[in-house]
């Protein structure tokens, strides 16, 4: 049995004239660790609000661990554990009286589930009276995950986690997730970080409440070669704008200090490209040809579906 399972699942928003998910498909195993990856407005948060019954889909159907989330929603509530986009546990309770509280919603105890915790709990424990208001963004993050684990949920939905929260605390946090991921709780992190994608098992991309790719990081970038380039020299700005002009140019897109230059299978940049910005009088070029990378994987699909639709 799948841990959750998608079928056509739609949900429009101001009587339909915005549609925040387009028929949604998708089937997640089991212990899997699994990202769904896009920007702001994507849809994945209306995804998660409908796993975790607190928004019903406009059609199709949905279901966590086999309960269905409209006929089932206090079986799904039992056995999911949530962390919302935004920190909303309780401001003016301490640490340790929030997840004392969160425990009591789900009828048992902080010291009879401690063992489920101990090891993101034991770096806050020294703050534990301490306002949950006045801690820091990544001891945040680590008190809200402890009160989503607390009553050992199968299923553990993390709504855009990392956001806001420095490098480090990130990669400690992806550090937990995988030790979790080996006691057997199915985890599903939505994320606009592209790089946090090589963190999962499995990824779905999403953009404008659609899926456009489900597979494994590799999978995905090799499905879609491109004959891709990383462009630098002076005035970047006007030369971007003169890369765009040149007739073999499919994309050209700010990356660093660099442009990522996508072009036509047959041309080669260091040849047509090169002489046209030459002719334009641009100067300090460099070129060399490179690998895709999942943010320019994704960009050609975005360019892909809107040039279809």
């Amino acid at each position: 049995m799948a841990a959750v399972s998608l079928k056509n699942i739609n949900r429009t928003y101001l009587k339909g004239e915005v549609k925040a998910l387009q028929d949604i498909n998708l089937e997640i195993k089991s212990g899997e660790l699994f990202g769904l990856i896009g920007p702001d407005g994507a849809g994945k948060t209306t995804l998660f609000r409908i796993l975790t019954t607190l928004l019903l889909p406009d059609s199709g159907k949905a279901t966590v661990a086999g309960f269905d989330v409209v006929d089932n929603l206090w079986d799904i509530r039992k056995i999911s554990g949530y962390m919302p986009g935004k920190f909303s546990l309780y401001q003016d309770l301490s640490i340790e009286e929030n997840l004392n509280f969160f425990a009591t919603v789900f009828n048992t105890t902080l010291e009879a589930n401690y063992h489920l915790i101990e090891e993101i709990y034991v770096q806050i424990e020294p703050f534990k009276h301490r306002l949950a208001g006045d801690l820091s963004g990544g001891m945040k993050q680590k008190l809200a995950l402890c009160c989503a684990l607390i009553h050992e949920p199968e299923v553990l939905f993390l709504d855009e986690p990392t956001t806001g929260v420095d490098p480090v605390s990130r990669k400690e946090f992806w550090d937990m997730l995988d030790r979790l991921k080996a006691r057997g709780i199915t985890i599903i992190v939505s994320t606009p970080y592209m790089d946090e994608a090589s963190r999962c098992d499995r990824i779905a991309l999403m953009q404008n409440g659609e899926i456009l790719e489900v597979d494994t990081l590799e999978g995905i970038i090799g499905r879609h070669s491109q004959n891709l380039y990383a462009v630098n020299g002076d005035n970047r700005y006007e030369l971007m704008k003169a890369i765009r002009t040149y007739e073999g140019t499919l994309s050209c897109f700010a990356f660093g200090e660099e442009s990522h230059v996508s072009l036509k299978l047959n041309e080669d940049a260091n040849e047509g490209l090169k002489e046209h910005l030459l002719h334009l009088k641009h100067s300090g070029l460099a070129i060399k040809k490179i690998e895709p990378n999942i943010e320019d994987t994704f960009i050609k699909l975005m360019l892909e579906k809107a040039t279809n639709v």
